[in-house]
């Protein structure tokens, strides 16, 4: 009997001879050239790398050339009713098999179009008073609370303010410039007054780790999309470099360079969670509740909606009128007529 040949770990073909055409890359390795081609994230492309192999494996490492619409929507069902996946999981899952059919394949089923995607359930943000906002910073030290109070102080997502490069930054202008966020779109939100003078300071320990990486020659810091063959130079410039790094060097799993790689964002999350537990607050809150928390304080301090849409960057106005629904005046933020006669 013939076993199934794993196409997604398959070792590699011995050389073609000469005039026939060499063998075809493995599944998961076209997977990563077609994500990399597209200028997709690394994060990206560990998570559809993920679901293609368990794809394949759920159905006995058949090749999905030989599979349809009957195969991917068992491997759906099985994650939601056996898996007790999110839908948000259930979905990421479904974008990936769409990733591997059209791009990977070049198969278009129409079946695809016509596949249900899971229903996220509409939950109302976690939100932190201004007072339990107020006890958690005082809880936390160091880069965390520089961190933190940039979360709460700007609006920015978790990766955003991670990933925040020295040349985003403007002292003079007081503001921050936000490149490739959620939708690949940039946008420019406030530099808080009350955290200035302590990113300064920062930046200026950090400049001295950058020039320590320079006489160790490991400064180079990832440059998005070709930026690196267009500007050689910018990757060791100290205008690209993360403002906040990781500890130690690293090797980037797509250029095998070693090289200090930006601060692990879990050890926020970390730090957060230790703050909200020893500030003795009763809420799930995590680094992108201060994401919440920023926006429905400004439209509780009567900041015009589309002014807070553009700060967070969302791209429908509709996304931010969740916020509406957290302020505490009432249902929809809206004050009774029966309070103004009162």
């Amino acid at each position: 009997m013939n076993t199934p040949i794993d196409p997604t770990n398959a070792p590699p073909a011995l050389p073609s001879a000469p005039g026939k055409s060499p063998p075809e890359p493995r599944l998961l390795d076209q997977v990563r050239a077609q994500i990399r081609l597209r200028h997709y994230s690394i994060r990206t492309e560990s998570q559809y790398v993920q679901w293609v192999k368990r794809f394949v494996l759920f159905h006995g490492k058949r090749h999905p050339r030989e599979m349809g619409a009957p195969e991917v929507e068992a491997f759906l069902s099985h994650l939601a009713v056996e898996g007790h996946v999110a839908s948000a999981t259930q979905n990421q899952a479904l974008s990936a098999l769409l990733f591997l059919y059209r791009q990977v394949l070049g198969i278009e089923l129409p079946w695809l179009d016509e596949m249900v995607r899971a229903k996220r359930p509409q939950r109302l943000p976690v939100v932190l008073t201004r007072g339990e906002v107020q006890r958690v910073l005082e809880r936390m030290d160091g880069v965390y609370s520089l961190l933190a109070r940039l979360l709460y102080g700007t609006g920015m997502r978790l990766m955003e303010v991670i990933r925040l490069r020295v040349k985003d930054v403007d002292f003079a202008q007081g503001e921050i410039l936000i490149r490739d966020g959620k939708g690949a779109k940039d946008r420019v939100t406030m530099l808080p007054e009350g955290v200035s003078a302590d990113l300064r300071e920062h930046l200026q320990r950090r400049k001295l780790v950058f020039e320590d990486d320079l006489r160790a020659d490991k400064a180079s810091v990832y440059l998005p999309d070709a930026l690196a063959r267009k500007y050689p130079a910018a990757s060791t410039s100290w205008l690209w470099q993360y403002v906040f790094v990781a500890g130690s060097y690293s090797v980037d799993p797509r250029s095998g360079v070693e090289r200090r790689h930006h601060l692990d964002e879990k050890l926020l999350q970390r730090a957060m969670k230790k703050a909200v537990l020893a500030s003795g607050i009763d809420k799930p809150a995590t680094p992108h509740t201060l994401r919440h928390s920023f926006a429905t304080h400004l439209l509780d301090g009567g900041y015009d909606i589309r002014t807070v849409q553009e700060l967070l960057g969302h791209a429908d106005v509709s996304t931010t009128m969740i916020y509406t629904h957290v302020l505490q005046r009432g249902g929809r933020g809206v004050r009774s007529p029966l309070d103004s006669l009162l």
